[in-house]
This record gives structure tokens, sequence and C-alpha cells, in this order.
């Protein structure tokens, strides 16, 4: 996912992207515990992802104090 399809998006939903990601990752974490093969550049990149979208909101939270 790039920063620029992100900043694209209203925040509405930015969050429930962000809550579907964090499912997808919980799932992937579970299904590692229960020994089964996982992908593990899939974690990452939900990982980072997650990050992205947090950066984001993030920028827009600040944006209106700064001016």
């Amino acid at each position: 996912m790039e920063m620029s399809d992100l900043k694209k998006k209203d925040v509405e939903s930015l969050v429930a992207l962000a809550k579907e990601l964090r499912e997808s990752l919980r799932t992937i974490r579970f299904e590692g515990a229960g020994s089964r093969a996982r992908d593990v550049k899939q974690a990452k990149a939900l990982r980072r992802d997650v990050a992205r979208i947090e950066t984001e909101l993030s920028v827009r939270r600040l944006a209106p104090k700064a001016e």
C-alpha cells in the first residue's frame, strides 16, 4: 500500500482499514502459534501497512494545530 493511496482516503476509511489489517495480522500470529506454516513476509507487510496508516492519521490530527 502506497502513501499516495492513503492520502486520498478519508479518516473513517483509514481507521476501518487499520482495524481490518490488525485483525489479519492477529490471525496470522495465531496460525503461527498453532504450528501452521506462515508467511513471514505477509506479516511484515501488514505491520508496515498499519504503521503507514497510523502515520497518516497522526499527520492529519496534527495538521490543523500547526496552522
